[in-house]
């Protein structure tokens, strides 16, 4: 009784106080939360008192608190994008707000670096990404749905294997290492979003150049991805589940040679070749009874599946709101069998609090783990989309019941030509690949990653109207790895192999299980300040000052095995493999820290004169002390001309802004040691392994840019325009020492220079004014990439059909330029003048031109023969809405970009009797027969050379997506049930003749293709 008494009387005098306040003051203070249509909440909403310049913004939840005069009217709600709102006050205390779409979208607040600005305020290259389209793309990892959407931004997929990773670059490539770009998600950076779920992401906007980007400083020369993801929503508890299932097919395959066409040119190649002997063995083994009419291909390529299911709930009071989502998504490939599967699941909760009306607290976590049946997807070990193309089409795929090496475990065939162990085998005339189906069959390589992302964060707002915020935020992202490889033991005895092991296949012989465990875990903490205040309704001045601490651990251990008995999945872990030899095991970790600290000053004066300030300084514990830090300025300026009195009449103009800027930003991206010496001991003696090198420093990205931005017919049709120029200097390159000093690894010294130019476009058309509601986007970005300086030690950089030299692009590719086919013996003998008999070529083989005029062919003919970095990257896309129907549909393209097609010259140009495409039908037979192919034959008719014959145009345009839906409103208690189809990768126009276009290999030996997809789903909101 004594205590509720107590709590009766605080309650009582509380009440007294805040009437007293709020009659000496005149204040009343007003809370909310604003969201839009959806009911999703809004950051960064100007509320203000009409006629004032007493305001505030909505938090990152969409919640606020403003103390009003008692006297006031209306108060006004706006934000980019949506139609402002003033709402009438008659003293109450709490107003929640909800606002609708609008086509202007100037005032929208975007999040830039650790604070938000008003769009039409932004002075740098700043691209908002469209979620509406962003979220009928369905993709598996987030960044691949920034694909088409963004001018000057290429995303790739570096294979169509499901859980394979995404290139992202932003502006072209800046350095001759690590171009990705820094991805920053609720204020936590990472370098890696493939652990978010596509469904969780409110927000995305790319920062493009440094006067943007340099407030991240050291990590910000690829450019930067902020995202936010979903917050709760005040009110009554809401619930969205999605589903939606598909399948997946192989397509742009290549034509491949059937059994006859295949004998019938291998016999002719038989009889181009010299030095074989007179007796042609494919003219015997025409119509041989054994032999198959096998489609590799089609053996190897399956329909995949995929399921994904979504569940969100959210809602709250209106001092705690909280957002709880869970995710499943799984997909087995295109290929046969089930070892190419990727499997992810998540979850995430959201969880704010309103302590008091001034501070608040939150946290935003999230739980992933995926798994990934690895195989080959790029023509790497064991290679098995690369053998389903060179495997001839004569070999079937399962071995005869009566065949003395079949076996229930093994039916596959390897060496077919079975005679008998003393006779040998007949592989030299087919065998020379492995079965594809096979090797998918036995692949078995498990990744599996845990990951825990997400903050803590506490906010409290100072000064009477909450003009300044204090934010402190502690972030982290921990991950743990398991890898686990089993490579078992399959195919024919060859008779090869050390004693121990005769008898078994040729393939993992002996059989071998690898294993490695890893962690990695990455700290942030920051702090910030942040000052928002407009005096006078003419100046808006936003002031920031922060600090940040990161410091990242990574560990990992591994160890190997071989000769296991039995090969059960039960049984393959290390303790049952072999225990005396070929034993393996290792295990390392690092560590790195940085510390930041950073300010930005932005001013506007009368919505018309913007400019904008930021300074970051980075210390690194990559660097020696004496070049720890790196500092990285940036200044922009903008100049909204369509605000001016001689522009204001002009109907037609809704906008028209002027922006320029300049910044630097940094690259840290190398070991984590390199500065230091690093020795060991071996044999009893110290020796040392690589020599440091105090002086290396950052890489350091300067960029200029200028951009104009332009709206039409009251802002329904946007257009922006930006050049800019980007030089990167310093370039961290590994220079590898004489030989006198001894094998040592190579130093890592600042060493190059690089420099981007081009000019990116955008338009987008919005009309929501009719009942047929669509919107058109499109995009389109150049960049012309040249090498402006490298170290006087390492004058070019060589790879194997690379070189990467001042005055080109990087890695552009070098080697021989055909000109044509020779005709007959008398244009060789003029054509190579200089070339001993015995070395000149044959009428049919390939003609390489000549670059010195000296009448030979060698390695001084050699020059630059393509470009692998794309001149023009574009999307378009369009979406609409009528009577519940949706229509939406993105094309996403590539310009000017080459790739070297190695599978190409390992099918149609090799010397070896490898399967063909249907192309090899039109080689040289005669003269006068063709001047593009060469002779089909088993001698080098000039195709073992590095040649511009396999570098092709990888220029192409993809339907990427198409999604169509139908929404039923207010149903059975259900708020809206909508169905979907949706199609992916649906159509492709390319010149290129390898398995895909996109690929990101330098080298393509034969990638696992992007499928073609279907998909149809239900989404349920409640």
């Amino acid at each position: 009784m004594k205590t509720m008494f107590l709590n009766l009387k605080r309650g009582i005098l509380g009440f007294v106080f805040i009437f007293l306040t709020s009659a000496v003051f005149g204040q009343v203070l007003v809370s909310g939360k604003v969201t839009d249509v959806s009911g999703e909440s809004l950051p960064g909403v100007s509320i203000f008192v009409k006629g004032t310049n007493i305001g505030s913004i909505t938090d990152i939840d969409g919640d606020y608190s403003l103390e009003v005069p008692n006297d006031t009217q209306f108060l006004v709600y706006s934000f980019i994008g949506m139609k402002k709102q003033e709402v009438e006050f008659t003293g109450q205390t709490s107003i929640n707000v909800i606002l609708q779409q609008d086509v202007t979208g100037l005032d929208e607040v975007v999040v830039v670096g650790y604070t938000s600005r008003k769009k039409s305020t932004l002075t740098g290259a700043v691209a908002i990404v469209d979620m509406a389209d962003l979220e009928r793309t369905r993709v598996t990892n987030v960044s691949q749905a920034l694909q088409g959407q963004v001018a000057g931004v290429q995303v790739t997929a570096s294979t169509g294997a499901p859980g394979d990773p995404i290139e992202v670059r932003i502006r072209g490539e800046g350095t001759i290492g690590n171009n990705s770009p820094l991805y920053v998600v609720d204020g936590i950076a990472s370098r890696d979003i493939g652990f978010l779920n596509q469904a969780d992401i409110k927000t995305m906007t790319v920062l493009k150049d440094a006067s943007a980007a340099a407030i991240y400083g050291s990590r910000a020369s690829g450019g930067v991805v902020l995202i936010t993801t979903k917050s709760g929503v005040k009110g009554k508890t809401s619930f969205d589940v999605n589903y939606y299932t598909g399948f997946h097919n192989a397509s742009n395959l290549p034509n491949m040679l059937n059994a006859d066409q295949y004998m019938n040119t291998v016999e002719k190649a038989w009889n181009n070749s010299i030095g074989l002997g007179d007796s042609n063995p494919y003219t015997a083994d025409k119509g041989r009874a054994d032999f198959s009419d096998t489609d590799w291909l089609d053996e190897l390529f399956e329909t995949g599946r995929s399921q994904n299911l979504q569940f969100t709930a959210s809602g709250g009071s209106d001092k705690v709101q909280f957002l709880i989502s869970l995710g499943y998504y799984g997909q087995d490939g295109i290929v046969i069998f089930n070892n190419d599967k990727y499997e992810k699941l998540n979850y995430r909760t959201n969880i704010s609090a309103e302590l008091t009306d001034r501070l608040k607290i939150g946290t935003n976590l999230q739980l992933s783990y995926a798994t990934q049946d690895a195989l080959s997807s790029k023509g790497d070990e064991p290679g098995i989309i690369r053998h389903a193309l060179l495997r001839p089409p004569v070999i079937s795929v399962y071995k005869d019941i009566n065949d003395p090496t079949y076996s229930v475990r093994d039916p596959y065939t390897d060496l077919p030509f079975y005679t008998d162990r003393d006779g040998g085998w007949e592989s030299s005339k087919y065998e020379w690949s492995a079965n594809p189906v096979a090797l998918a069959r036995f692949t078995d390589d498990k990744r599996k990653d845990f990951r825990t992302f997400g903050n803590f964060y506490g906010e409290y707002a100072f000064l009477k109207d909450k003009e300044l915020t204090f934010r402190t935020n502690l972030g982290v992202d921990l991950s743990f790895i398991h890898n686990k490889s089993f490579g078992e033991n399959f195919g024919d005895d060859d008779g090869n192999g050390i004693e121990e092991d005769q008898g078994l296949g040729r393939k993992n012989r002996p059989n071998s299980l690898n294993e490695e465990r890893g962690e990695a875990r990455t700290i942030t903490f920051n702090n910030t300040l942040n000052y928002v205040k407009t005096f006078n309704d003419k100046h808006d001045l936003s002031l920031l000052a922060g600090t940040e601490y990161i410091d990242n651990y990574s560990s990992s251990i591994g160890a190997s095995r071989t000769r296991f008995p039995y090969t059960f999945d039960t049984f393959r872990y290390l303790d049952n493999g072999g225990k005396d030899t070929d034993l393996w095991n290792s295990g390392s970790a690092s560590e790195w820290t940085l510390f930041s600290l950073f300010g930005s000053a932005s001013y506007v004066f009368d919505d018309k004169y913007m400019v904008t300030a930021n300074m970051r300084a980075d210390a690194s514990s990559r660097f020696s002390k004496k070049n720890q830090w790196g500092y990285f300025p940036s200044i922009s300026a903008g100049w909204k001309i369509s605000d001016e009195d001689f522009l204001k009449d002009v109907d037609w103009l809704s906008n028209l802004k002027l922006r320029a800027g300049w910044g630097e930003a940094g690259n840290q991206e190398i070991d984590n040691y390199a500065y230091l010496t690093l020795i060991s001991q071996k044999e009893g003696k110290v020796v040392t392994d690589r020599y440091g090198n105090e002086d290396v420093k950052w890489e350091s990205s300067a960029s200029t840019n200028i951009g104009v931005d332009l709206g039409l017919l009251n802002n329904k049709m946007a257009i922006s325009v930006d050049y800019f120029e980007k030089n990167t200097s310093d370039i961290l390159l590994p220079i590898s020492l004489p030989s006198i000093v001894g094998d040592v690894a190579a130093t890592i010294v600042n060493a190059g220079e690089v420099s981007n130019k081009g000019f990116e476009f955008s338009v987008n058309y919005r009309n929501s004014e009719n009942e047929f509601k669509y919107s058109v986007n499109a995009n389109l970005g150049t960049a012309t990439n040249n090498v402006e300086k490298l170290h006087p030690n390492l004058p070019n950089i060589s790879g194997d059909v690379t070189k990467t030299e001042v005055g080109q692009s990087l890695n552009s590719y070098y080697g021989y330029k055909m000109v044509g086919i020779y005709q007959n013996q008398t244009e060789i003998d003029s054509y190579l003048s200089g070339t001993p008999d015995l070395e000149k070529s044959k009428p049919g083989d390939i003609k390489f031109k000549d670059v010195n005029g000296d009448g030979k062919i060698d390695s001084d003919d050699r020059s630059f023969i393509g470009d692998p970095i794309p001149d023009i990257t574009y999307g378009i896309s369009f979406s609409s809405n009528y009577k519940g129907f949706d229509f939406s549909i993105l094309f996403q393209g590539v310009e000017g970009v080459d790739r070297y097609n190695d599978s190409k010259k390992i099918l149609d140009y090799d010397t070896r009797p490898f399967n063909y495409t249907t192309n090899i039908l039109g080689a040289w037979d005669g003269e006068g027969s063709t001047n593009s192919m060469p002779r089909v034959t088993f001698n080098d008719n000039g195709s073992s050379k590095v040649s511009s014959i396999f570098v092709e145009d990888a220029s192409y345009f993809r339907l990427k997506n198409v999604e169509i839906g139908y929404t039923i409103e207010s149903i059975m208690g259900i708020q809206n049930l909508r169905f979907y189809l949706s199609g992916q990768n649906l159509f492709t126009s390319t010149s290129y003749t390898g398995m895909d276009p996109e690929s990101t290999d330098l080298i393509d030996k034969g990638t696992y293709p992007s499928a073609k997809s279907f998909l149809l789903g239900v989404n349920v909101k409640f």
